[in-house]
C-alpha cells in the first residue's frame, strides 16, 4: 500500500514538472545584427515607422516632437546611430537613448527610434565616429 500511495505521488509530480515544462515561454534570443551592405548599413525595423526631424543645424539630435517622414519599407538601410542622454531623447528598450540617422521614404532625413528597428544595432557607426561629420548625409546634396 505505501509503495503504492508513493508511485502515484511520483506519478503526479512528474505529470506536473512536465506541463510546467511545456507551458513556459521559451527563452529569449538575441535580435540578429544590422549587416552592411552596397554601401549602406540595413537593419530590419518596423514597417510604417516615423522618422523624426533633428532640432539643430547640424542635425546631430533627435526632434521627437516632429515627424518628417515615416519608413514603408523592411528592411530598410541607416547611416549611423546616436545615443543620446536627455529626457526628451528617451525611447526605452534595450538602447534606452538611441536613435538612428536614415532618409524617410519621401526623401527628408531624420532619426528613427531605435525601438522601431528588431535588429541589434550595435553593428552601426556612431554618429560621432565617421571621420568627417560632414560625410554623413545632410540632406544637402
Amino acid at each position: 500500500m505505501r509503495i503504492r500511495k508513493n508511485l502515484a505521488a511520483l506519478v503526479s509530480a512528474a505529470a506536473l514538472a512536465l506541463t510546467l515544462q511545456t507551458t513556459t515561454a521559451p527563452g529569449a534570443s538575441a535580435a540578429s545584427g544590422c549587416w552592411y551592405s552596397g554601401s549602406h548599413w540595413w537593419c530590419n525595423n518596423l514597417a510604417g515607422a516615423p522618422v523624426y526631424g533633428y532640432k539643430d543645424l547640424a542635425r546631430f539630435y533627435a526632434d521627437s516632437s516632429r515627424v518628417v517622414g515615416y519608413m514603408y519599407s523592411n528592411p530598410s538601410w541607416f547611416e549611423c546611430r546616436y545615443d543620446g542622454g536627455q529626457p526628451d531623447e528617451y525611447v526605452g528598450g534595450p538602447h534606452p537613448y538611441r536613435w538612428e540617422w536614415t532618409e524617410a521614404d519621401n526623401g527628408q532625413w531624420g532619426w528613427m527610434k531605435d525601438t522601431a528597428i528588431g535588429s541589434e544595432t550595435n553593428p552601426l557607426p556612431a554618429c560621432w565616429q565617421m571621420a568627417d561629420r560632414t560625410q554623413r548625409h545632410t540632406g544637402r546634396d
